[in-house]
């Protein structure tokens, strides 16, 4: 298998957990408080990771620069994505959020395009266009859904929109600086740092809220999706997630986001019988075809391929 091929699997398969994620969190948020469980699911990962790290590569050393963007990265992408989009879907309908989220493969081309001058082909536009194109359509069919009931006062729907947007930046930037720490350290390295900064970030909401909560409440079934958040989203996820972004072109990663959406709309069907419309089928095969176009190489990659042939 080439080492593109590989890219595309990994990034596949962490981007479909990451949906799957969508199914589990309401799970999880129906019986524990958000940031709780977002300081238990990162401490379980934290652990499991740095276990892994010291095992199989030892712990690196980080110099300053990238103790920054570490800490830059879990806070704009792990973070800082949470509560922007906790409270965002607060203020505004999941249909209007829903699209907002869509331009997630878009605003990852065009800051890899300005700030990393990464060129993308013709192909990759056509790409990145397809896949936002995708995931609008699957959203579609929530557009119908009162954003003044959403947001409780219609005057706060532009601040749910606003913090809604700020999520898909703190996405887009949770990308661009895994290609870029990907130079100096590895796939592994980036997922415990950033997993185990995310951790000391939602610490000190979830210990405030769990002097509130009654730990006899949760079942072992609600622990077990805990620990499948912690195990399959996070520490797989994250690292395959990674280890695609440190081989592929970051306008080639942000395509393979269109997956979230279709993941979670497939799980969402079939775990929880929500309604699947035929736009949803439309919305799908956008994103595929957007993920097939992206990985047509460009001009400059079939000479890098012979050269290093």
């Amino acid at each position: 298998m080439s080492t593109n091929a590989k890219a595309y699997w990994a990034m596949s398969i962490a981007m479909i957990t990451v949906g799957s994620s969508f199914v589990i969190g309401k799970q999880v948020s129906a019986v524990f408080p958000v940031y709780l469980a977002s300081a238990i699911r990162c401490g379980i990962a934290a652990v499991i990771l740095l276990l892994l790290l010291y095992v199989r590569e030892g712990i690196p050393k980080i110099i300053p620069r990238d103790r920054f963007w570490l800490f830059v990265q879990s806070l704009t992408g792990v973070f800082g994505f949470g509560i922007c989009l906790l409270y965002g879907l607060k203020y505004t309908s999941a249909g209007e959020s829903g699209v907002i989220m869509s331009t997630t493969p878009m605003i990852i081309a065009l800051i890899s395009f300005l700030f990393l001058r990464e060129r993308l082909s013709l192909y990759k536009w056509l790409s990145v266009a397809l896949a936002v194109i995708g995931i609008a359509v699957l959203k579609l069919n929530q557009l119908d859904v009162d954003t003044s009931t959403a947001a409780g006062s219609e005057s706060l729907v532009w601040l749910g929109n606003m913090l809604v947007f700020l999520a898909v930046i703190g996405e887009a930037l949770f990308t661009i600086f895994g290609k870029v720490l990907s130079a100096r350290l590895s796939p592994l390295a980036i997922a415990t740092f950033v997993t185990l900064l995310g951790f000391l970030m939602f610490l000190p909401f979830g210990i405030y809220e769990a002097f509130t909560f009654d730990f006899a409440l949760p079942t072992i079934l609600d622990w077990t999706y805990i620990l499948y958040y912690a195990v399959v989203v996070t520490v797989l996820g994250f690292i395959l997630w990674y280890y695609g972004v440190s081989l592929v072109p970051t306008g080639t990663s942000a395509v393979f986001t269109g997956l979230i959406a279709v993941s979670s709309l497939v799980f969402s069907y079939i775990f929880l019988r929500e309604p699947f419309h035929w736009s949803h089928l439309a919305g799908i095969i956008c994103v595929l075809a957007a993920i097939v176009i992206s990985s047509i190489p460009s001009k400059a990659e079939e000479n890098k391929a012979a050269i290093g042939a």
